[in-house]
């Protein structure tokens, strides 16, 4: 085991339900516990905090938190737990709601400042407030706020936005951008939706049944052209970009990947020089032989095809190439494939109808 991992091995049997894990996942940033209703994400989260009893191992950044003979009990694992209801003290300001999380740590082992979290979570304006003034996810930036000020060593986040409506959740997700690439708490954040996830992770976990089925990085996972998990409608890549260029005439912005360059329309949040994830969703890449631009599609690129998933449903072949050292992934018919004569090192142009700029 090592100490800059959070290493876990977990049996355990409920009637007709069967949880049988090992992962080993990074001990900083975000990382996505993914899947279906019903596969086994909340209990492996209840595992780790030590709420569900499980025959396992469990080590977080080199602490010893269970053996096959010794275990835990909850309030002794340094952890804080998000749920999605907040249950926030309703007769208490949010001030005192967060002075109340980290009132449970002594002030010399406090490793988050109040204003830290405050900031973080955009709530200088709102301490002064009673839940019942707050909006949802007003409310759940509070419950975050309470629970990072406990200074725990690992953050757990149970589908923190499910409760919320679109609005609410498009209002939270910079708040937990920002808590991502500023918090130096690993955060393990269970989620369905693969935006949350495109948006927020750097490491990803699906699971199906009660088991791992693939695991790593979030970009090299989700450009598998052989993950166990079809995503269908939602399988594509990450691509990490800086925004290089504004066209103001097209409203338009230009931004640079490792082999190439993708055009969108601008987002008032970046300027020039800053970081981006860009989504780029398989069901909109074309595959051509030659370069055409008399069309309408503005993102052309030259890759090479890398490999090829024929048949991932019936009909259907998943294509990824490579633009430089940048995976993309194409959806195509199986007839398609066939009439290009697809293959591994062919060169080919990638047609990109459409990108979605994710933070």
């Amino acid at each position: 085991m090592t100490g800059h991992l959070i290493d876990a091995r977990f049996n355990c049997r409920f009637a007709d339900f069967h949880l049988d894990v090992e992962l080993a996942i990074p001990g900083t940033g975000i990382t996505a516990l993914f899947g279906h209703s019903g596969c086994g994400k909340t209990t492996l989260l209840r595992c780790i905090a030590g709420l569900q009893a499980a025959e396992g191992e469990l080590n977080v950044l080199g602490d010893c938190w269970q053996t096959a003979t010794t275990r835990k009990p909850v309030h002794q694992r340094p952890l804080a737990y998000v749920f999605q209801e907040t249950h926030l003290f309703p007769h208490l300001s949010v001030r005192r709601n967060l002075t109340f999380g980290q009132r449970r740590v002594p002030a010399s082992e406090r490793q988050i400042r109040f204003d830290d979290a405050v900031s973080w979570l955009g709530l200088g304006h709102l301490l002064s407030r009673m839940p019942e003034r707050l909006s949802g996810g007003e409310r759940q930036r509070v419950a975050i706020a309470r629970a990072i000020l406990t200074s725990p060593q690992l953050l757990l986040m149970d589908e923190p936005l499910s409760a919320l409506d679109q609005a609410s959740k498009q209002e939270i997700l910079p708040y937990l951008e920002r808590l991502r690439d500023h918090l130096a708490i690993p955060i393990i954040y269970v989620s369905h939706s693969t935006s949350e996830v495109a948006r927020l992770a750097n490491h990803i976990v699906m699971m199906d049944s009660g088991r791992i089925i693939a695991q790593g990085p979030l970009q090299e996972t989700l450009a598998r052209v052989d993950q166990p998990f079809r995503l269908e409608e939602d399988a594509g890549v990450i691509v990490t970009a800086t925004l290089d260029q504004l066209d103001e005439q097209w409203h338009l912005a230009r931004y640079n990947f490792d082999g190439g360059n993708l055009w969108l329309r601008q987002d008032q949040r970046f300027r020039p020089g800053d970081p981006a994830r860009i989504q780029v969703l398989a069901r909109d890449v074309s595959i051509a032989l030659e370069e055409y631009r008399g069309q309408s599609i503005q993102n052309l690129l030259p890759a090479q095809v890398d490999c090829i998933e024929r048949e991932v449903t019936p009909g259907t072949t998943l294509v990824r190439a490579l633009v430089g050292r940048t995976p993309f992934l194409s959806r195509l018919t199986s007839r398609s494939a066939a009439q290009l004569a697809l293959e591994p090192g062919q060169r080919v142009w990638l047609q990109i109808k459409s990108v979605a700029l994710v933070d």
